[in-house]
C-alpha cells in the first residue's frame, strides 16, 4: 500500500512538473527590464545550482532518518523534540518570509489587469482557503482511518472475552475462584493494551498524513524555484542565488525528514519520499532551462500560475509548522514536564526560524 502511495505522488509530481511550464510560457504584457543577460554564464551557475541544490537535499532529508541507525537521533530521545523545533522555524519562515511575500509580488504586479487583480486581495484569500482546506483533509482522513480501524478492534476485543468466559468457566468447573479472579484481570489487562495498540496506530495515522500534506506543499514551491532559476539569464541574480537556495533545501529537508522519521514509513517508501523531494528542485531547474527562450516571468499566465502556486503552497507550510509541528510538540507532556527541554526547543525554533529569514537577503 505504502508503494503505490508513492507511486501515485510520483505521477502527480510528474503531473505538475508538466503543467506549470506549459502554463508559464505564455506571451509577454509587461516590457522585460534592460539585464546584464549572459547565456553561456548562466549555464554554468545553473548546473553548479543544479548539482550543490540536489546534494543538499538529499543530505538534509536523510539526517533525520538516521535516528533508525543511531538511537541518540531517534523520535523517543529529547534531542529529536530540538531537531524537529529548529526545522519547524525553517519551514514556518518558509511561509511567511520566502513563499508568501513572492506570491504576494506576483498577484500585484503592475504587469497584471487592475481588474480583478487590483480589486481583492487574492494571495491572503488563497493562503487562507489553502490552510482551511489542509485541515479539512488532515480532518476525515484521520477520521476515515480511525473508523477502519475500529471496525477491526470489536474483533479483537471479542477474542479477549471469549478467551476470558473459557477461562471462567473453566475455574468454575475445578471449583477454582482464584482462577476466575485472574482471568477477569487478564480480560481487564487486555482492554488496556487494545487501547493503547488503538491510540499508538491513531497517533501514527496522524504523522503519516503529515508528513503526505507537509511535502506536497513543499514539492509545488520546490518546482516554483526551480524552474524561476533555471529561466534566469542574469549571472549576477543567480549567482547569489545558488548558495542561498542550497541552504534554503537542506533545511527544508531537515524539517521533511523529522516528519518521514515519525510517520514510520517502510523503507522503501521512505526513500521514495526522500528522492521525490531531493529530486524536485534539479528537476525544476532543467525545466527551466529547457523553456528559457519562452519562458517570460513578467508575462501575466506566469504571473498568475506562479502567484496562486505560491500562496496556496505558504498557506500549507505556515498551517503545519504552527498546527501539526509546535502545537503538537510544545504541548507534548514530555517537553511540559521539561523546563531545559522547553528552553532547547525555544532556542531552536527561534535559530531555525532565524536562519532561514536571513536567506532572504539572498534568495
Amino acid at each position: 500500500m505504502g508503494f503505490k502511495k508513492s507511486i501515485n505522488q510520483f505521477v502527480f509530481t510528474i503531473l505538475i512538473l508538466l503543467i506549470i511550464p506549459t502554463l508559464i510560457a505564455a506571451e509577454c504584457t509587461c516590457d522585460k527590464e534592460d539585464e546584464d543577460r549572459n547565456k553561456a554564464k548562466a549555464l554554468f551557475y545553473k548546473i553548479a545550482a543544479l548539482i550543490s541544490i540536489l546534494i543538499a537535499s538529499a543530505i538534509g532529508v536523510f539526517i533525520p532518518l538516521l535516528g533508525k541507525v543511531i538511537p541518540a537521533l531517534s523520535p523517543e530521545k529529547n534531542i529529536f523534540f530540538v531537531i524537529k523545533a529548529f526545522a519547524a522555524g525553517v519551514i514556518l519562515s518558509t511561509g511567511f518570509i520566502h513563499v508568501l511575500p513572492d506570491a504576494f509580488e506576483n498577484l500585484t504586479s503592475p504587469c497584471l489587469n487592475e481588474h480583478p487583480w487590483g480589486d481583492f486581495p487574492f494571495t491572503g484569500f488563497v493562503a487562507m482557503c489553502t490552510a482551511m482546506g489542509t485541515l479539512m483533509v488532515e480532518t476525515y482522513a484521520t477520521a476515515y482511518f480511525q473508523n477502519q480501524y475500529s471496525k477491526k478492534a470489536p474483533a479483537q476485543g471479542e477474542s479477549h472475552v471469549a478467551v476470558s468466559d473459557v477461562e471462567k468457566e473453566a475455574g468454575e468447573h475445578h471449583g477454582h475462584v482464584n482462577v476466575h479472579t485472574h482471568a477477569s484481570h487478564g480480560h481487564a489487562h487486555g482492554r488496556v493494551s487494545l487501547d493503547q495498540n488503538s491510540d499508538q496506530s491513531l497517533e501514527l495515522l496522524r504523522h503519516r498524513v503529515i508528513s503526505e500534506v507537509l511535502e506536497l506543499g513543499i514539492i509545488v514551491h520546490s518546482i516554483i524555484i526551480g524552474i524561476s532559476l533555471g529561466a534566469c539569464e542574469t549571472p549576477k541574480t543567480i549567482r547569489p542565488l545558488v548558495a542561498a537556495l542550497t541552504f534554503h533545501q537542506f533545511f527544508e529537508g531537515m524539517g521533511l525528514g523529522s516528519c518521514i522519521t515519525q510517520a514510520n514509513f517502510k523503507n522503501l517508501s521512505i526513500t521514495l519520499r526522500g528522492l521525490f523531494f531531493a529530486l524536485t528542485t534539479p528537476a525544476g531547474i532543467g525545466i527551466g532551462i529547457a523553456i528559457s527562450s519562452v519562458y517570460d516571468e513578467n508575462s501575466s499566465t506566469a504571473l498568475i500560475v506562479e502567484g496562486i502556486f505560491n500562496a496556496a503552497s505558504a498557506g500549507i507550510l505556515i498551517y503545519m509548522a504552527l498546527v501539526d509541528l509546535l502545537a503538537a510538540d510544545f504541548m507534548n507532556p514530555r517537553m511540559q514536564k521539561s523546563g531545559r527541554l522547553r528552553l532547547g526547543c525555544n532556542l531552536s525554533l527561534l535559530l531555525g526560524a532565524g536562519c532561514m529569514s536571513l536567506l532572504a537577503k539572498w534568495a
